[in-house]
C-alpha cells in the first residue's frame, strides 16, 4: 500500500479506467484514503468518475458495496459519530459531501495497527467533491460546517443494529480536535462510555 504522502495515479496508456481516473491520497492512518476526482471539462461542464472497481482493487481496497445512504443535517455544528459496526459484519465506508461542508474524522480502533487510537480528518465539501475511504475497524464521524449539509455514504455491509457501536466524540483516549462548537448531537452519540482497548 502506498505511503501517507503518496498520490496514486493510473497510467492512461495501460488502464482504461484512467481516462477519467481518481487520485488516492493515503492519510496518516493506514488504509484511510482521501480520494480526489479528475474532472474532464468541456463547454458543457465536466464529467468525473466517483467509483471504479478496478481502481479500488489496484491498491487493495474493498470493492463490495451493500448499501448506500444519505444523511441530511439541518444545522451547522451538527455532529454525527463516532460510529462503526462490529465483527463479523465490520464495514468499509466511502463518504462524500454532496451539499454544504463537513469536517470528516476517522479514528483507528484496530489493535494491531501502528496508528491505534490515532485520528485523521479531512474537509469534504460539495465544491471540492472529494471523498474519504474508511476501512474496517475504524470509527467514523463528522461535524457539519454549514447549514443544510448532505452526506452520501457507500457501505460494504448491510446495517446490523445489534452490532452498531460507537466511541465518544470528546473521549480523551483519542483527543480529537474539532474546528467548531458542537451544537446538535444525539443522546446516543453524546453518552458513549470512555473507550477501553
Amino acid at each position: 500500500m502506498p505511503s501517507a504522502s503518496t498520490l496514486v495515479g493510473l497510467d492512461p496508456v495501460f488502464d482504461e479506467c484512467s481516462i477519467v481516473a481518481m487520485i488516492f491520497h493515503e492519510k496518516k492512518l493506514p488504509g484511510v484514503f482521501e480520494i480526489h476526482l479528475e474532472p474532464q471539462a468541456d463547454a458543457r461542464g465536466f464529467f468525473a468518475r466517483t467509483w471504479c472497481q478496478k481502481e479500488f482493487q489496484r491498491i487493495g481496497l474493498t470493492t463490495q458495496i451493500a448499501q448506500c445512504s444519505v444523511s441530511f443535517n439541518t444545522q451547522k455544528g451538527t455532529l454525527r459519530g463516532m460510529h462503526y459496526q462490529a465483527t463479523p459484519f465490520s464495514e468499509t465506508k466511502i463518504i462524500r459531501c454532496t451539499k454544504g461542508a463537513i469536517y470528516d474524522v476517522v479514528v483507528d480502533l484496530r489493535p494491531g495497527s501502528p496508528a491505534f487510537r490515532e485520528w485523521a480528518a479531512v474537509v469534504l465539501t460539495a465544491s471540492n467533491r472529494s471523498m474519504l475511504y474508511v476501512p474496517e475497524g475504524c470509527a467514523h464521524g463528522f461535524l457539519t460546517l454549514e447549514d443544510e449539509t448532505e452526506v452520501f455514504y457507500q457501505i460494504s455491509e448491510f446495517f446490523n443494529p445489534e452490532l452498531a457501536r460507537g466511541v465518544r466524540w470528546d473521549d480523551p483516549a483519542f483527543g480529537i480536535s474539532w474546528p467548531d462548537a458542537i451544537e446538535v448531537i444525539s443522546d446516543r452519540d453524546r453518552t458513549y462510555t470512555n473507550f477501553e482497548s
